[in-house]
Formats: structure tokens, C-alpha cells, sequence
């Protein structure tokens, strides 16, 4: 199995949802970032399930750094940290049952029948927990050089939010928010849809919009280090992501050009764009301009109606309701998970272009 991704900040993740814990492995950071456990502590309070609809699965997520960090800093050598897995119910899980729209059957045949089928094992989102925890590490490194970044829930279901502008204000409010919209009001009607889903034993899925402020144009490494090639592949190992695109992304082509090119113009000694159509990305490089990209999230697939299926081991049709404790949306769950493997792909991106001590030492 492949678990890493990154070239001079890299990540990887380990660990099975029923498993003795997740963790992961964040390398290649300089030395003497600061980590703030108190702001990990948070990060992993935002993905945790606190809303009606989410998961009954309660884990503290009570995370340990047991490498990489001392006296408060990072020390340069791999960062390890390991979350235990407390509340698991591996009764509900039955070997052989293909869940609709799961890993299930694609692992089975994979890995022989040898992996660990319960809760989804190492491909349930239980694996996110550690990714948030290094992630949040990326994030408080990418402030040091004035690059701040969030995640809204932009669609869900007929219900939209307020359209990201890349302003700073909107990225830390949203850091904060127990549910990620820009508009109050989105939030309760959001809300609504998901308690609907919840109670027709179904789920529901959605479109979530991030953007990046500060970073400074010329990062990226084209032709296949693009930065919407790097982000998109990190980004599509996030169980539930089914499509990413950038700026305008499909809706550019119900344009011309004269409607979508971003137009150019000096602003207080440096070049903006008028517009932002591209999301800040051209020739695979960062042009200065916002960040801006959208995810489109899935239904969860794990729902109490009943739905057709196979059972791998006896080779026989069958019926399911899937059991256990399960999300009607994982939408407001996903987007701090987001946020961390941007951070990640970022820190990676800014250190081939300026070096691995450039959270220390600034881009110079």
C-alpha cells in the first residue's frame, strides 16, 4: 500500500479504524517550528462527529507526539504522532458483506481477504485524525510566512453558502466556526438538510470551497508538480472526495474568454488580476492571487435503507442495511481534513521552491 505522499515535506499515515490506533509520520519539516499541542488539541475538535446526523463514535483523540519535537519545536528529525482508538464496535462489521459505494469489495480482492474489514479499516476515515494533527503543525508553519487557508461547505443539497473572496477575515472565522459557512444562515438551513437525510435513514453529500491567502507567486513545479496536480492528488486521497477543480473550474467553459481571462494591472508596486477565474494558479505556478478550489464530497455511503450487495465469501446476492455508527453527511467533518492536506502539500511546495528552512528563515 502506498501511505506517503510529498518530496521535501512528506506525510504518512498508518493505522486501521478498529486497530490499537492511527498515526502518522510528518518528515523533512526544518527545525524550530513552533507546535502548539493546545491548536492541534482544536484542529482535531473540528473533525471530531458533535452535530445531530454525524457519527455516534465518540474518541477523545487525546493524540501523542512521541518524535520529532522538543522543548516545544520541532527538531528537524521525523515528527510521529500516534491517536489510540478507544470507542470501537467491531461486532457490527460483518466479514464478506460488500457495503454499496465502500472500499469493501475493492480491498478484498486486493489484499487477498487479509485486510482489516472492521469500521473499514485503513480505509475509513478514522485515518484523517492524524492527518489533521500534522496538518495543523503545516498550518502554524505556512502563518509564520503570513499564508493563511480554510474550507467552507459552499453547497449541500439545494442549500448554498456565500461565495469565497480569499479575504484573511473570512479564513480565520472559519477556523473557528463550529459549522464551516460564511453565512449564518446557510449554516441552519444546512443543518435541516442533513437532520432530513439523518431521519429517512439516509445521507446526503456536498461541495466544499477552500482558499489559500498569501502565497507568493512562482510556487510550483511544472509540468507534473503542478499546484493543482500536486493538491488534486493528495486531495483525492481523502475517502468521499469524488472531483476537485480549480478557480472558474467547469463552469469556465460556459464562457468565452473575453467573460473568464483574468485581466492585469499593477496594485501598490505588484501585479494583481482583476478577477480571479483561474484560482490563482496559472501554468501549473501560483500567479499571488487567492488560492481557490472546490471539492465535491459524496453521500456517505453507510445508510439504514436497505440496499443490494454481495456477500464476497459465500459468492451469494444479498441485502444489507449497514449498521454501526455512521455519518448522514461527512461534509462538515471533511473540510478541517482539507484543510490539513493542503497545508501539507503547501509546506512540501514552498520548501522545493525555497528550501527546507523557509518557516524559520522567510522567504528571502
Amino acid at each position: 500500500m502506498k501511505n506517503t505522499i510529498g518530496s521535501s515535506v512528506s506525510i504518512t499515515v498508518f493505522g486501521e479504524s478498529h486497530g490499537k490506533a492511527v498515526g502518522a509520520v510528518l518528515d523533512g519539516l526544518c527545525p524550530g517550528i513552533p507546535v502548539d499541542g493546545e491548536r492541534i488539541a482544536n484542529a482535531l475538535v473540528r473533525r471530531r462527529p458533535s452535530e445531530a446526523g454525524e457519527s455516534a463514535r465518540r474518541e477523545s483523540d487525546k493524540f501523542e507526539i512521541i518524535s520529532g519535537v522538543f522543548n516545544g519545536c520541532t527538531t528537524g528529525s521525523p515528527l510521529c504522532t500516534v491517536i489510540p482508538n478507544e470507542d470501537v464496535q467491531s461486532e457490527a462489521y460483518e466479514r464478506g458483506l460488500c457495503r454499496p459505494s465502500h472500499a469493501d469489495l475493492a480491498a478484498y480482492v486486493k489484499y487477498h481477504g487479509f485486510e482489516d474489514y472492521r469500521g473499514g479499516g485503513h480505509f475509513s476515515g478514522r485515518v484523517t485524525a492524524p492527518i489533521v494533527a500534522a496538518g495543523e503543525i503545516c498550518a502554524a508553519a505556512l502563518e509564520m510566512l503570513g499564508i493563511r487557508l480554510a474550507t467552507h461547505i459552499s453547497a449541500l443539497g439545494d442549500v448554498t453558502d456565500t461565495p469565497f473572496a480569499g479575504h484573511a477575515a473570512d479564513i480565520v472565522a472559519l477556523r473557528k466556526a463550529a459549522f464551516p459557512t460564511l453565512s449564518e444562515s446557510a449554516a441552519e438551513k444546512m443543518r435541516a438538510v442533513i437532520a432530513s437525510a439523518r431521519d429517512r435513514g439516509d445521507s446526503i453529500g456536498g461541495i466544499t470551497e477552500t482558499a489559500v491567502a498569501g502565497l507568493p507567486a512562482g510556487v510550483g513545479e511544472p509540468l507534473f508538480d503542478s499546484v493543482e496536480g500536486v493538491l488534486s492528488h493528495a486531495l483525492f486521497a481523502i475517502g468521499g472526495i469524488k472531483g476537485v477543480e480549480f478557480g472558474g473550474g467547469f463552469d469556465a467553459c460556459r464562457h468565452p474568454g473575453s467573460e473568464y481571462n483574468d485581466a492585469l494591472r499593477y496594485e501598490n508596486g505588484s501585479v494583481v488580476t482583476k478577477t480571479n477565474n483561474d484560482g490563482g494558479i496559472n501554468g501549473g505556478i501560483s500567479n499571488g492571487m487567492p488560492i481557490i478550489f472546490r471539492c465535491a464530497v459524496k453521500p456517505t455511503p453507510s445508510i439504514a435503507i436497505e440496499q443490494e450487495t454481495v456477500d464476497i465469501i459465500s459468492k451469494e446476492n444479498t441485502a444489507a442495511a449497514i449498521k454501526g455508527r455512521h455519518d448522514a453527511a461527512i461534509i462538515r467533518r471533511i473540510c478541517p481534513v482539507i484543510d490539513a492536506v493542503t497545508a501539507i502539500v503547501l509546506c512540501d511546495l514552498l520548501a522545493q521552491r525555497y528550501g527546507t528552512d523557509v518557516f524559520t528563515k522567510g522567504i528571502g
